[in-house]
């Protein structure tokens, strides 16, 4: 079974074979749906991870990041970009306000734009810099209380006003199912809302049921723990 992305600490794994094998079962999952291997972004995520381990996946030709937390990317990212400056970094946690102007400087895509407070930051962020990340709406399918994200059935006029009111550039949706529900349903639904508002872009899918999340249209699959192991605990 691939580990949770929230298992515990354990020794430092080879990370250049677990990527072997976490980008040949995201092409296995491409074919076995009928998509090709290659429409699917595999987003490594590092967060809690220094820097050495991202040299690995690096060395073997991987670009696509993601991190949680813009202060641990803007600590971690800056050197290794000067040696890979193609890599694309993604934050896929939660954005506070105050943060918008170093999220729109550090990340090229920001996954988690959940209310207009921040979608408003982030345009005039923009407008000010000339600096334009793309921006994937988070959806909560899972309607829950302690996740962020926009309602499902908030989930068109949100997306209208990013587009229309603040003139983001979104060109995706994003969601974290709920840990106890079938992953699927919240793929499914993701999916139909991202068609009906003519998005292309899907990032669904961890660790534990990437391959579903292909299965579903998946565009972007966020993997860390199958990839750099379990991670340290805080201190």
């Amino acid at each position: 079974m691939i580990p949770s992305d929230t298992a515990p600490h354990s020794a430092d794994p080879d990370i250049a074979a677990n990527l072997a094998e976490v980008q040949a079962k995201v092409a296995e999952a491409a074919r076995a749906a009928g998509r090709d291997p290659a429409a699917v972004t595999l987003v490594a995520v590092g967060k809690t991870f220094p820097a050495d381990h991202m040299l690995p996946a690096l060395n073997a030709g991987q670009r696509a990041f993601g991190e949680n937390r813009v202060q641990e990317a803007e600590e971690k990212w800056p050197g290794l970009r000067t040696r890979f400056p193609d890599l694309r970094l993604h934050l896929i946690g939660p954005l506070q306000s105050n943060k918008v102007r170093k999220a729109v400087d550090v990340f090229d895509v920001i996954e988690t734009v959940d209310r207009p407070k921040l979608a408003r930051a982030l345009a005039n962020v923009m407008a000010e810099t000339g600096r334009r990340p793309d921006c994937f709406i988070q959806v909560n399918t899972g309607a829950e209380d302690q996740k962020a994200g926009v309602l499902p059935q908030h989930a068109d006029a949100f997306i209208a006003q990013c587009r229309d009111d603040f003139a983001l550039p979104v060109t995706g949706l994003m969601c974290i199912p709920p840990v106890d529900e079938e992953p699927s349903l919240h793929f499914q639904l993701l999916a139909e809302i991202a068609k009906r508002n003519g998005l292309a872009q899907l990032s669904m899918g961890m660790s534990a049921d990437y391959e579903i999340a292909v299965a579903f249209g998946a565009t972007h699959v966020r993997v860390g723990s199958a990839i750099f192991g379990t991670r340290p605990k805080p201190a």
